[in-house]
């Protein structure tokens, strides 16, 4: 409980930062920009590092969490800024900083990020220092910051703001290459899942689909999953056919947004979530899949907050009339979205309550049928 409660107060300091650095002109250039900016984060990890230096962590993704949680709070600001909540913190930083935080898609990233990331480090502090397992979240968290940084700097280079880059944008670097280590140390840790007897893991791998309703409805929901991607996908592609340009003029017109964040997001989408959903189709059938545990927690983490960003950005007031989604079909198009963001959650969560399913053919103890797999 003292970790946290001490992360959250410390983290509170980056308004004070960010005071400073808007009245103090020396600090309103460009180039000053970016190393203050690295410069700070450095002094975070180091304060951070030192004041856990006589209770070192076990784990050196505290470290991350840690800092993490002190640019949160930069980022809630930001977005509260932008939406008119609040002023005097990122003027500066608006103009000569990270310009392309003003749009919409970047604003409901930063909503996501002060809020849900927070509360995420916060917890999995929390679950540090107490000894519980967090590898489970913390692979949600891998796969939500991973396509939260991916879509956001690709998106930067190939959309309207890429004649906008200054030295700043390189700050963004270590929200990227941390979150790719964490989730390679996260992936290479023994599970969190419990004990399950073989006799239960030898019963349920002997049920056919049909005798699985849950798993039945998950396989149809992947079905459609997938089919949506696809037809997204070609649809920011451009593709000539009627259908698809009809979907984005009368129903998405946010896919065409010229920032690029959307484009971006269909064909991260499009390349990596398809192939998952048919993986997971294929785990859901054949048995002894064990990789399902984990890569369904990591891509429902990546869906939600990629599709959380999509959704604010089409009703945003800062998305452009002419790209926001049409009143007449807002309805459809919402449910829509929300049943593509929650499906891979309820998939993960499946697959986690009850692995039975998923487990391997080694069996780990000592009775004939009290065995336990873990």
């Amino acid at each position: 409980m003292v970790q946290e409660i001490c992360v959250f107060f410390f983290s509170l300091t980056a308004l004070g930062v960010l005071h400073i650095m808007n009245t103090v002109p020396a600090f309103q250039e460009p180039t000053v920009i970016m190393q203050t900016g690295l410069a700070v984060l450095l002094i975070v990890f180091l304060l951070i590092y030192l004041a856990s230096r006589y209770n070192p962590p076990k784990d050196p993704l505290f470290y991350v969490f840690a800092e993490f949680c002190f640019t949160c709070v930069i980022d809630i600001v930001s977005a509260l800024e932008y939406d008119g909540f609040i002023s005097g913190y990122m003027d500066f930083y608006q103009r000569l900083g990270e310009p392309y935080l003003g749009s919409a898609y970047a604003i409901m990233m930063c909503y996501w990020d002060g809020i849900v990331h927070f509360i995420i480090y916060l917890v999995l502090i929390r679950r540090m220092s107490s000894r519980k397992p967090y590898r489970n979240l913390g692979l949600f968290w891998a796969g939500s910051l991973l396509a939260n940084m991916t879509v956001f700097l690709m998106g930067i280079v190939v959309g309207k703001y890429g004649s906008e880059i200054y030295p700043a944008f390189w700050i963004n670097m270590p929200f990227l290459l941390l979150p790719i280590w964490g989730a390679i140390c996260l992936f290479q840790r023994p599970s969190d899942m419990p004990a399950v007897a073989v006799s239960k893991a030898v019963r349920e791998q002997k049920k056919a689909l049909i005798w699985r309703p849950l798993d039945l409805l998950l396989v149809i929901y992947l079905l459609g999953a997938m089919g949506f991607t696809l037809f997204r996908g070609l649809a920011v592609l451009d593709c000539p056919v009627e259908v698809f340009t009809s979907y984005t003029n009368q129903y998405e017109p946010y896919l065409k947004d010229p920032t690029g964040f959307p484009k971006v997001m269909m064909l991260l989408l499009l390349f990596h979530a398809l192939p998952l959903f048919s993986l997971f189709v294929y785990g859901l059938i054949m048995p002894g899949c064990t990789w399902m545990l984990d890569w369904t927690v990591y891509v429902a983490g990546a869906i939600l907050q990629t599709q959380w960003c999509h959704v604010g950005a089409s009703l945003h007031p800062r998305t452009s009339e002419a790209y926001r989604a049409p009143e007449s079909t807002l309805l459809p198009v919402l449910l829509l979205n929300l049943l593509y963001a929650v499906g891979p959650l309820l998939l993960a969560l499946r697959c986690t309550g009850d692995p039975a399913y998923f487990l391997s053919t080694a069996p780990v103890g000592q009775a004939n049928n009290e065995k336990k797999w873990s």
